[in-house]
């Protein structure tokens, strides 16, 4: 009884926040809004995420890797990227444990060099001629090791995508014909399984979905390949008690591939679907920050994630979904953008949306690389967008509750049961640079009605409980306010509750703390910020 009393009072508070938000006056041309109010519906979960949704992407582009005349990958590849560095190491370690995904564009054009069978080991050298523009290239073995070193020191969780052009031969119209010839990575594989190293999944291909990058691989074709892949990790790890996920096709969604992929896996489906989002368009847009500060435009790629839950419940299919790689502006990203506090509102956004739909797992393009990588890539100092990512991460958990925000359309709102202790976390992102909103919290009717049930057995006790004062019940939330440097939005520096967020002399992540405020205080969400709120005294029967 005790502990509903708590969760009694919390709603109580709850709902005289709502109150005192309804009741805001803002002075005139004050630019600060009162009224606003976030409805958390906490009777049951609309959506599960995995425990670890945040998951990050290792890249194979060379240096020589440029777009619209700049080379923003530099020394980032899978094949050079010094991970030898104590900060990139820490960086990784922070999340215990970060998914990654090692793949992208040339994937399909990389060789084994396991010695099955026997070949040259070549380095990508920059060919317009070629697919892709690069020739191919090679992983050796010595490096494969090198890297499954540091991953396990890292605490990291490996995602492999391999090189589903294997064997093919061009066709006519520009697709990619017959079997894929999956003898080297059968031997990558094997080595790997023999080196003891855990890999926790195997995906086939990069964008071959649908019309392709590049090029395409038909869907029917397709599913039979990754149905040999299902057979081979099978096979190979026959007697592992757990087998690494087989995930396919890593591509763009397009309905009736991915529909007839799902249908053609049967009775031997892969785990899960792996689909790229780019939705912003290319780098060299000079629209980039009008589309990530317009909340039509973050909606529209709602449809997508829509479209590929129903594809799988009506598919019949125990595969799940996840975005394979996702870094928004295509072609690398754009400096300024892409790297700096402004993507944290697509980013975020992107997180929250997916979650609503089911999506499991999300991998931001790229953790190094590019022009939208989590950390910049010569110094591996955290962009905004890691801090973003840490803090998703440690307070947002994995049962997804419905959330509706009144009071404005420039302030996204999302919340989830909170990680790892009581209540819930909120997530308000507010693409106003004009507005300051007075946000309150509250429940939903239906949570109102069991609850004042059961409040006509506990009033007495509820009556002794609150002479112990608002802060010995608990009832304070943590605030964590994100804000760029000198209100900056192209700004590279993030400040968390106004202090700079930055490595310490030994290149440390910094500790991410919140403030304290009353529960009865509505939240406050100045212009072109974002803010994550732990309430412990939500009550909330689907964090149970």
């Amino acid at each position: 009884m005790g502990g509903f009393l708590l969760h009694l009072m919390g709603f109580c508070l709850g709902a005289f926040m709502l109150l005192v938000g309804s009741a805001t006056v803002a002075p005139s041309g004050s630019g600060v809004r009162g009224g606003a109010a976030v409805i958390v519906d906490g009777t049951n979960p609309i959506a599960t995420t995995d425990e670890d949704f945040v998951c990050a992407t290792l890249d194979w582009w060379p240096p020589e890797k440029c777009d619209y005349g700049t080379c923003a990958w530099g020394l980032s590849s899978l094949l050079n990227l010094d991970i030898s560095n104590n900060i990139l190491l820490n960086a990784i370690k922070e999340f215990s444990p970060l998914k990654i995904r090692l793949g992208g564009t040339l994937q399909d054009k990389v060789i084994y060099d396991t010695g099955m069978p026997q070949q040259n080991c070549p380095h990508f050298t920059k060919n317009t001629s070629e697919l892709l523009g690069f020739s191919n290239g090679c992983l050796p073995m010595q490096r494969w090791d090198e890297l499954n070193d540091f991953f396990k020191k890292a605490g990291a969780k490996i995602y492999f995508g391999l090189n589903a052009l294997y064997g093919r031969i061009p066709m006519s119209d520009g697709s990619y014909g017959g079997s894929w010839d999956s003898s080297n990575a059968a031997s990558l594989i094997r080595y790997t399984v023999n080196k003891g190293y855990t890999i926790h999944g195997w995906e086939l291909g990069n964008e071959l979905s649908g019309s392709g990058v590049g090029t395409r691989v038909d869907a029917d074709q397709y599913a039979a390949d990754v149905t040999n892949l299902k057979f081979l990790v099978n096979t190979l790890y026959q007697g592992f008690e757990t087998k690494p996920l087989v995930l396919a096709p890593g591509g763009f969604f397009d309905a009736s591939w991915f529909t007839e992929l799902v249908s053609k896996t049967k009775p031997s489906p892969l785990d899960v679907l792996t689909h790229h989002i780019y939705n912003l368009g290319p780098g060299v847009d000079t629209h980039l920050i009008d589309k990530i500060l317009d909340p039509n435009y973050l909606d529209g790629i709602a449809n997508t994630f829509s479209n590929l839950q129903s594809i799988i419940k009506n598919g019949g299919t125990p595969a799940v979904a996840w975005v394979g790689e996702a870094g928004g502006a295509y072609n690398s990203g754009r400096h300024l953008v892409s790297d700096s506090f402004i993507f944290s509102f697509w980013y975020l956004d992107q997180l929250g949306m997916s979650a609503k739909y089911d999506t499991k797992t999300y991998c931001r393009q790229s953790l190094v690389g590019g022009n939208y990588g989590l950390l910049n890539r010569t110094t591996f100092a955290p962009n905004p967008d890691y801090y973003s990512a840490l803090l998703w991460h440690r307070l947002m958990g994995k049962n997804v509750l419905s959330t509706n925000f009144t009071g404005t359309n420039s302030i996204r709102a999302y919340a989830h049961c909170a990680k790892g202790s009581e209540g819930i976390t909120l997530l308000l992102i507010n693409l106003s640079g004009n507005t300051t909103s007075q946000v309150a919290v509250s429940t939903n009717n239906k949570m109102y009605k069991t609850l004042k049930q059961h409040e006509r057995h506990s009033t007495k006790k509820l009556n002794h409980l609150r002479g112990f004062g608002k802060k010995a019940m608990g009832f304070t939330r943590e605030e964590y306010h994100l804000t760029p440097k000198d209100g900056n939005i192209q700004s590279q520096t993030m400040l968390l509750n106004n202090k700079i967020l930055e490595l310490d002399s030994s290149g440390n992540i910094p500790k991410l703390e919140p403030i304290e405020v009353e529960a009865t205080q509505p939240i406050t969400v100045v212009p072109y910020s974002i803010v994550f709120v732990h309430i412990p005294y939500f009550y909330a029967p689907a964090c149970r």
